[in-house]
This record gives structure tokens, sequence and C-alpha cells, in this order.
């Protein structure tokens, strides 16, 4: 069973990652119109500034808890998450366990693309039911949109980065023929051997944001500016919370 935690006005189910991608199934085989999206510290900074941001969060399907400050905002509320439920690891799980799925890849540049493609067939019992770059005007993407309806995929994997990606899935998700869409990031990336995940060892103590920093630097105002104010406004709402 499911528990929800509301940190920083957004709710995040709470399960183990086994139950995680067992409803993820379920919803890629069922009717359309289902999201999932993995919000992190970062994410939710974006999220304090935007009440419309936090809707689009909030309206998504499943919303799942990415990154240490994730876990300890919710232990200061009482709560110690299952998992640590990351795109990066609970989509190639999804796919893993889904021998005959079709897979749509929306996002990166277009060789970053096409590699990633390439690799998910090889790493995955899946079939790539098409593809395409993240270069396109996201508010007129008619032919995006087309393409994606004729290939008639099960999940659409689109990876713009946030907060771009969430706020194109709920704009355009009733458009869509599609069971289960999901926010990705920078899977693609990782999938085609442009970026790098950390060690076992440094995401199993939930320090993999140092690694990332670590490989690229042009992100220290994420990590280094935006970790502490994602806890103080942790700590601001909690105790508002509690005073309510």
């Amino acid at each position: 069973m499911s528990q929800e935690v509301r940190i920083l006005g957004v709710e995040f189910d709470d399960l183990p990652l086994e139950s995680a991608v067992s409803r993820l199934q379920a919803a890629a085989r069922g009717p359309a119109g289902s999201t999932v999206v993995f919000p992190n510290a970062a994410t939710l900074n974006v999220a304090a500034r935007s009440d419309e941001y936090r809707d689009v969060l909030n309206a998504s399907t499943f919303v799942f808890g990415d990154g240490t400050g994730v876990r300890w905002a919710a232990r200061m509320r009482g709560v110690q998450l299952r998992a640590n439920l990351n795109g990066t690891d609970v989509i190639p799980a999804l796919l893993e366990a889904s021998p005959g799925l079709r897979v749509y890849l929306l996002g990166g540049t277009e060789d970053v693309n096409a590699a990633a493609a390439a690799a998910a067939e090889r790493r995955f019992p899946v079939e790539v039911a098409g593809r395409h770059h993240g270069y396109f005007d996201l508010s007129d993407g008619a032919e995006v949109l087309a393409a994606i309806d004729a290939a008639a995929p099960d999940v659409l994997l689109v990876g713009f980065g946030n907060p771009l990606q969430e706020e194109w899935i709920e704009r355009n998700r009733s458009a869509m023929r599609v069971p289960l869409t999901a926010g990705v990031g920078g899977l693609f990336g990782f999938w085609a051997g442009t970026r790098t995940r950390a060690p076992g060892q440094a995401r199993r103590l939930g320090v993999e944001w140092v690694d990332i920093l670590l490989r690229e630097p042009h992100k220290a105002g994420r990590y280094l500016l935006g970790n502490p104010l994602f806890l103080l406004r942790a700590i601001r709402t909690r105790a508002a919370d509690r005073r309510h």
C-alpha cells in the first residue's frame, strides 16, 4: 500500500521499488493518460517559486521522490521513504521487467537520442517504436505529437529536463493516446554514454550529487546553493504545517 508525504506542497507516493515498477507496468498496459514524474530537491525549489509548476507536479498520476534531499525532507515529517525512486533506476527496471513493451524516446540532441534508442533496444527486451530529438518548438509540436500517435507506444519517455518536461507532458497528455508518459531528465545521456553515473557506493550512501558536481561543475549553483535552500524551505514548511 502506498502512503503519501507532502514536501513543499508536492504530494509524493511512498512505495518500494518493486511496487513502483508494478504500478507503472499496469499503467503502461492500461488506458491512455497516466504520467509519472520524479521530483528532486532542485525540482522542488522550482515548485516552491511557482504555484503553476507545483500544480503540474501534483497533477501527475505518480510522483516519486528522487534523491537524498527528498528523503531528508520526508524524515523531517516522520516518514522514512521506502526507496529512492529516481527515474534513472525506475525506468530501466520497468523496461527490464516488461518484455514486448513499445517505447518512444523524446528529447536530447539527435545524436544522443539515436544512441539512447539503440542502447535501449540492446539492453532491454522492448521495442523502440519511435524517437525524436528535443529541439523543436515545444509550444507548437503538432508534427511530433502526430508522430508519437502514429508510433502507438505503450510508454513515452520525455527527456527535456526540469521544468520543461513536466510542463510539456501535462500540457499534451490529453492529446496523446499513450498509456504512460514519464519525465526522465538526463536518462538518455546515461544510455548514450555522454553522461556517467556515480559509483554504486556513492549512490547507496546518498552522495551521488557530489559525483555529479565533480563531473559537471556548471551545476555548482544547483547543489551548493540549491540544496541548503531546499532544506531551509523544508524546515520552514514543516514548522508552518505543525502550527496549522
